[in-house]
């Protein structure tokens, strides 16, 4: 029989947090990743400035500031019939030390918390190990049964079983839990375009055409996510993609005459969905991320909800793990915590879904023409300090959590 006191199922970036701040305030601390390694095409590779702080405080900025990235500093917006540039939300004016958003390869971002994670003589990862089930015993979960990519099963228990393995997870099944589901008008297709040097930096949105397509400076390519309608993207798909590189080319005129995508195979579709569990928690077991609430693309602050999310279930259960004495008040407590922060931002979410989302789908918004602007971006536009509202809120979400005092180095 194998043990441990806290199993992390999922090696995402909520998952490797809690295990490293874990294993730093001295909890024994089991991390299971049912793929091999970190390579794989994530779309979200935002590390926002509560993370950046997050890796400061555990002095792990130098360690950080080496891997490959860029720095997103401004959320720009082409206006009008010209499509000027305009400036939605400026980092830059927020006074902080880190008032940009980092685009980092996600791989590197967590082989880096792996790392930093093997340095702790309680911490373990384990790749290729698959959770398949909970282990239920008396009304309590003491665990989990996993499978290896060999074929090898087997049981770990654990006194706390935290879930962090996304929407997917198949904790989420439990009818305790209480899934409760948003219709959501959108999904969203993700793909890449070269960018040339002179090329607009930063973020920039634009809904123009029912489109709404935003890009991500990535250096030598941009991160292209193009919104469109709740299951139309195989309609899309019977049209020659050269439609799709047409409309790119007459909406950026920069990317006029650039081979840009050249085929449907290098576009990925991801179905939104916006949910929350009423219940993250039943006795041994605690769910938080994307586990616990699927956060839609909009804003890209998914990433950032969960690793404060972790952050905070480090801090309510690194003590009374570390000293014996976790007690289902202290597992409720995250939930607590980190609740009213999900509500508000799903709840605005879904405001932006239908007063933003929709409108632009159906036409009614369109950046071409400055009568057809929703009343928020005029009045960003003509009130230029309102511009730090939407980058607080992009950086930073609505709360900050802080680390457990001993994780910190």
């Amino acid at each position: 029989m194998e043990r441990t006191t806290c199993c992390v199922i999922g090696g995402g970036p909520a998952g490797m947090v809690l295990g490293l701040l874990l294993a730093r305030a001295g909890v024994e601390v089991t991390v299971l990743e049912k793929h091999g390694d970190f390579l794989r095409d994530f779309r979200g590779d935002t590390v926002h400035p509560t993370t950046l702080q997050l890796l400061d405080d555990l002095g792990l900025a130098e360690r950080f500031a080496e891997l490959p990235q860029r720095r997103l500093s401004q959320v720009q917006l082409p206006i009008g019939p010209a499509g000027e540039l305009f400036t939605f939300g400026d980092f830059k004016a927020l006074k902080a030390k880190y008032n940009y958003i980092a685009m980092v390869p996600q791989w590197d971002f967590l082989d880096m918390l792996a790392d930093a994670g093997k340095q702790e003589p309680t911490f373990t990862l384990r790749m290729n190990t698959e959770a398949t089930e909970l282990i239920r015993e008396r009304g309590r979960v003491n665990g989990v049964r996993y499978r290896t990519a060999d074929g090898e099963t087997g049981e770990l228990r654990a006194t706390i079983t935290v879930a962090c393995d996304g929407r997917k997870s198949f904790v989420r099944e439990m009818p305790e839990l209480g899934l409760q589901d948003f219709p959501t008008p959108m999904d969203v297709r993700w793909f890449r375009v070269p960018r040339q040097t002179g090329d607009p930096a930063g973020g920039i949105g634009l809904i123009r055409e029912r489109t709404f397509t935003a890009m991500f400076d990535r250096g030598d390519y941009f991160q292209v996510a193009s919104i469109i309608g709740k299951g139309t993207d195989a309609e899309g798909r019977s049209r020659p993609i050269e439609e799709l590189n047409e409309r790119l080319a007459r909406f950026f005129p920069w990317l006029a005459g650039r081979d840009l995508v050249r085929s449907w195979d290098d576009v990925k579709v991801l179905h939104v969905t916006l949910d929350r569990l009423r219940k993250w928690h039943v006795p041994g077991l605690l769910c938080i991320g994307d586990a616990a609430h699927a956060m839609s693309p909009v804003g890209g602050i998914g990433i950032n909800l969960a690793v404060q999310d972790a952050v905070a279930a480090a801090r309510h259960l690194a003590g009374p793990l570390r000293e014996g004495r976790l007690e289902r008040r202290h597992v409720a407590a995250v939930q607590r915590r980190r609740w009213p922060t999900t509500v508000l931002i799903q709840r605005l979410q879904r405001v932006i879904h239908e007063n933003v989302i929709s409108p632009a789908l159906r036409g009614e918004i369109d950046f071409g023409d400055t009568a057809r602007l929703p009343l928020p971006l005029r009045a960003v536009s003509n009130v230029p300090w309102l511009r730090r509202i939407p980058a607080y809120v992009l950086a930073y979400g609505a709360v900050r959590e802080r680390p457990p005092k001993a994780a910190l180095r």
